[in-house]
């Protein structure tokens, strides 16, 4: 077989594949077009989830919490994909496999490390991270002061009474 013929055979193999994608694709649509509902109700038009009315609008504002998740998400699914090819190769690629895997994880924990610092990955605000890292603290000093107040008072009255 020479190599042209191969490559015919190759591209008649993808006409092929082409043609009964293509044909399988009208095939559906023809068939839901033909079959399908003809009603041209006002209600056909409305927007529904479930059977259900939807009730307010559609728009809604995510948060930039979200979009902090899906970014670490692709970075992390990224880091996951290159090791597992890693791991594949690992009896080809040897010890200097092993040392460049080692840098890549070194690297993405940096980032890791610098995020964290810079407070990325706190999702609540400063305010709130206050009162949940030290809620003890804030409860011993109203307790103190209101002990050191209660003992003032309590000496004032006996001072008064003798």
């Amino acid at each position: 077989m020479s190599t042209s013929t191969g490559v015919l055979a190759h591209n008649w193999a993808f006409a092929i594949f082409l043609i009964g994608a293509l044909g399988l694709a009208a095939f559906m649509l023809l068939g839901a077009y033909f079959l399908g509902g003809r009603a041209k109700a006002r209600a056909k038009h409305v927007p529904y989830e479930s059977g259900i009315d939807s009730v307010g609008s559609a728009r809604l504002r995510l948060s930039a919490k979200f979009y902090l998740v899906a970014m670490f998400f692709v970075i992390f699914d990224v880091e996951a994909l290159y090791l597992y090819a890693w791991s594949v190769s690992i009896k080809e690629s040897g010890w200097l496999g092993f040392a460049e895997a080692s840098i890549f994880i070194l690297v993405l924990l940096a980032g890791l490390v610098y995020l964290a610092r810079i407070g990325a990955l706190n999702w609540t605000p400063a305010r709130s991270r206050r009162q949940v890292s030290h809620p003890s603290a804030d409860v011993h000093t109203a307790d103190v002061s209101t002990t050191n107040a209660n003992t003032t008072n309590v000496n004032t009255n006996n001072s008064q009474m003798q």
